[in-house]
């Protein structure tokens, strides 16, 4: 088991206004409802705001996201970042290896492409023990680390770009 550091988070600058997408897989509804919490409580303390995209299943996000940054481009109201959450379970079959890998590589293939801070916040574990410590905000709390990577990579655009 992974056990959180003991060393304090240091304060990280707000970013007021980023818009933030989330786009989360509910397969394991429980686990989704504390990687969502983890993360709203992110985008609060950052004063940002950000829109929630609920899907069944972690490999459909990547075509999600590249078709709500289309439709939030064309609207004129871009993302400033994106946030994959979900949680994939090795199972008896090969299916979790697929899964974890090309929804991975698809969401790697959509931040270099698109040049947006998109943080891979999408769980993949062996059991469900794992799962809740990843998940659950009273220890790795990986929803709101997701958020805090994401975050990290806007200002640091924002600053490359000033």
């Amino acid at each position: 088991m992974v056990a959180p550091s003991d060393k304090p988070k240091s304060p990280r600058p707000p970013v007021p206004g980023a818009r933030i997408l989330v786009v989360e897989a509910r397969f394991y509804d429980d686990i989704a409802d504390e990687l969502l919490r983890g993360a709203r409580g992110a985008v609060e303390e950052a004063q940002a705001t950000m829109d929630v995209l609920t899907l069944d299943g972690a490999l459909e996000i990547p075509a999600t996201i590249a078709i709500a940054l289309d439709a939030a481009d064309k609207a004129g109201k871009p993302y400033d970042a994106v946030v994959a959450l979900g949680c994939v379970i090795r199972g008896e079959t090969g299916h979790y290896d697929i899964v974890a890998g090309e929804s991975a590589r698809a969401l790697m293939d959509l931040s270099v492409a698109r040049r947006i801070p998109l943080a891979n916040g999408i769980l993949t574990v062996e059991n469900d023990q794992q799962a809740w410590t990843r998940a659950s905000v009273n220890e790795l709390n990986k929803g709101g680390g997701a958020v805090d990577a994401a975050l990290a990579v806007l200002r640091i655009k924002q600053k490359l770009e000033a």
